[in-house]
This record gives C-alpha cells, sequence and structure tokens, in this order.
C-alpha cells in the first residue's frame, strides 16, 4: 500500500486517486500519528439507488382524474 503524508496528498490528489485506483487502496498520514485510508467504492455500491426511490402504486386513476382530486381538495 502506498502511503503519502497529509501536504503530498493535498498537492498530488489527482495521483492519489489514480494510485488508490491501481493498488485499491492508499494511505494517508498527518503529522500527529493521525492514519486514513483512501480507496475506491465498489461501483455496485456508488450506483445504489436512493432509499426515497420506491415503486409506484397503480390506484386505477387517470393522471385527468388525479388532477381533477388534487384542484377540488385545493377549493375547500
Amino acid at each position: 500500500m502506498k502511503v503519502f503524508t497529509f501536504s503530498e496528498a493535498r498537492q498530488q490528489f489527482s495521483a492519489v486517486l489514480d494510485c488508490a485506483q491501481t493498488e485499491g487502496s492508499v494511505r494517508v498520514t498527518r503529522r500527529d500519528g493521525r492514519v486514513f485510508v483512501i480507496q475506491p467504492l465498489d461501483s455496485t455500491l456508488a450506483m445504489a439507488s436512493s432509499p426515497l426511490d420506491v415503486e409506484g402504486v397503480d390506484l386505477g386513476v387517470s393522471g385527468d382524474e388525479l388532477v381533477e382530486f388534487i384542484r377540488e381538495s385545493r377549493r375547500q
């Protein structure tokens, strides 16, 4: 695993990401001793759908009927 100092990683961030892509992960160390690992995200996780992306429910109502329901509810 390639190791970069924080300063090197900041100055050459594109190279750090390229290295992580080819080697699997890169370690970044700070002066205070903290260590971080940068690794590429699995493409299947990156393409995961939103938890708010849910299938619709067929209510048997046309678009025009739905618009009319909404308009009627706003009149009251």
